[in-house]
């Protein structure tokens, strides 16, 4: 007992100046609530607060259904299963590969857009309304120039609207999914022509161990390698963006 005796003197000593720091410190109290309104101001703020939240809750399916990333992002991903590489490049590099590529092709689009709608609204010059409209209208042209009008007659008359007499007719609820259903027909038609030349390749390497009498033996094991080389030699990167980029000439 004695031996603990001056460490239980020690705590005694500190425990006023303990306390006396927690009585010092000042710690912030955050809360949320609401209030009412003095100004018609102050609402307007509350309102672009709430819609900025709400803008950007979507805007990964605005950046994936109203932009090139959908015919770029299934492109890469059948690039890869052609190869036969399943997890090489990985998910996030063909992901953020296809985010960069819809950057570079959409960039005139963004800066229309930039520069008619984003900057006039916040110098005050614009109404929620006219912005909006500014903004949408590169992005409308943009869509339609991509989108058959096949599609778009399919959800004009799923939608039971009139004939539209120009393409300003169309609301963007209708060009939307006609753009999107565009873009997966025309990437799996450009992902199909990628698979035959790799495909001939495994046939002709499972014709080989066949008549080598190796049935046992998967083809995909030693046609993997050949595959790879092939899509080196001809330098299938260079050949699978460009013809990407090109496709939205």
């Amino acid at each position: 007992m004695k031996r603990f005796l001056p460490f239980l003197l020690l705590a005694l000593m500190l425990t006023p100046l303990a306390l006396s720091a927690q009585a010092q410190t000042i710690i912030p109290r955050i809360t949320i609530g609401v209030e009412q309104a003095t100004t018609p101001q102050e609402v307007s703020t509350s309102l672009q607060i709430v819609l900025l939240l709400t803008v950007l809750s979507i805007a990964p399916s605005l950046l994936i259904l109203m932009t090139s990333f959908t015919r770029i992002a299934v492109v890469l991903g059948m690039v890869r299963r052609a190869v036969g590489t399943q997890s090489v490049p990985s998910n996030q590099i063909v992901i953020a590969l296809s985010l960069f590529l819809t950057f570079f092709i959409m960039a005139p689009v963004f800066k229309d857009i930039n520069d008619n709608a984003l900057q006039p609204y916040l110098a005050g010059e614009l109404t929620h309304e006219e912005a909006f409209e500014n903004g949408a209208n590169p992005l409308r042209t943009f869509m339609l120039s991509q989108t058959r009008e096949k599609d778009l007659g399919l959800m004009v008359r799923n939608a039971n609207l009139p004939r539209p007499q120009t393409a300003d007719d169309l609301p963007l609820y209708v060009i939307v999914p006609a753009f999107a259903i565009s873009e997966l027909r025309l990437a799996f038609q450009m992902g199909f022509l990628l698979y035959l030349p790799f495909i001939m390749i495994d046939m002709i390497i499972a014709s080989i161990l066949m008549s080598m009498g190796m049935m046992m033996l998967p083809p995909v094991m030693i046609s993997a390698p050949f595959k790879i080389l092939l899509f080196v030699l001809i330098d299938g990167w260079y050949i699978v963006i460009e013809t990407l980029v090109g496709s939205f000439g």
